[in-house]
């Protein structure tokens, strides 16, 4: 992914809602599958880390982007922003 590609990302995720909010529990396996379907049906979606997770955010999205076969926009504080292009999604993203 491009740098213009990816600030293009950022300025599409500035105006989502986090879709899922990481905690205690941190990531488990329903939660890795969910990420993965709204990934399918989406393309970008917002991740919020709770204070009551103890992992470090960017290690998370790492794990997250390798086990749902996507890529890691950006890491701000607590947020994470994920895309995973897909053509057949009904809100299918197009790049620069």
């Amino acid at each position: 992914m491009t740098s213009k590609q990816r600030a293009f990302l950022k300025g599409l995720a500035m105006n989502i809602d986090p879709t899922f909010q990481l905690g205690k529990s941190s990531l488990t396996p329903e939660f890795t599958a969910s990420i993965a379907e709204t990934l399918e049906a989406n393309e970008l979606i917002k991740i919020s880390v709770l204070k009551n997770c103890a992992d470090d955010p960017k290690v998370l999205a790492q794990m997250v982007a390798e086990r749902t076969h996507s890529e890691v926009v950006q890491v701000i504080g607590k947020k994470i922003v994920l895309y995973k292009p897909n053509k057949d999604s009904k809100k299918h993203i197009e790049l620069p």
